[in-house]
């Protein structure tokens, strides 16, 4: 009897519970990956060109930045909000002879209409901060064109990125 009981109990506690006040159960959450290629310009001030000068890495106050997007939306069905997940790898300077790689992993969310918010840590040599961005999508057929600003303070300074790139949903 006792195992009867706890088998029941452990059936009833493993079925999924709906905290929703509709009476139907939300439908499965579906991802769409946006990953891509990502360019742009990085402005540096002057405390992260110091920082860097002391690594040996000898820039100007803007660099140039190309690298890729690996992004993950969450869908809900476009009505409304949708959570994203993503990284953004980076590799800077490269028009001025240097290599700066840069890092970041960005949690936010995106309209409907495109426009999107996120945040999260950035490591780069020059250290590691958190990362602010905004932007918005423009959506022609299956291209997505993304532009974003993206602003990074730290003890060393502050560097603010603009970027722009493309994906194609599938």
């Amino acid at each position: 009897m006792r195992k009867t009981v706890l088998a029941v109990m452990f059936i009833a506690c493993a079925a999924p519970s709906y905290a929703q006040s509709g009476s139907t159960a939300p439908g499965v959450a579906k991802t769409l990956e946006l990953s891509g290629p990502r360019f742009g310009v990085t402005m540096l001030s002057d405390g992260v060109i110091e920082k860097l000068a002391e690594r040996d890495i000898q820039i100007g106050s803007t660099i140039s930045q190309f690298g890729w997007q690996f992004e993950k939306q969450f869908y809900n069905g476009g009505n409304g909000v949708t959570a994203l997940n993503e990284w953004v790898a980076l590799v800077g300077g490269l028009d001025q002879g240097v290599v700066i790689p840069s890092i970041s992993w960005l949690v936010g969310l995106r309209t409907k209409e495109g426009a999107e918010f996120g945040l999260g840590p950035n490591l780069t040599p020059a250290g590691a901060a958190l990362v602010v961005s905004a932007g918005v999508t423009f959506r022609a057929g299956v291209l997505n064109v993304p532009m974003n600003f993206a602003v990074v303070p730290s003890k060393s300074g502050t560097r603010v990125s603009v970027l722009t790139g493309f994906t194609l949903r599938r």
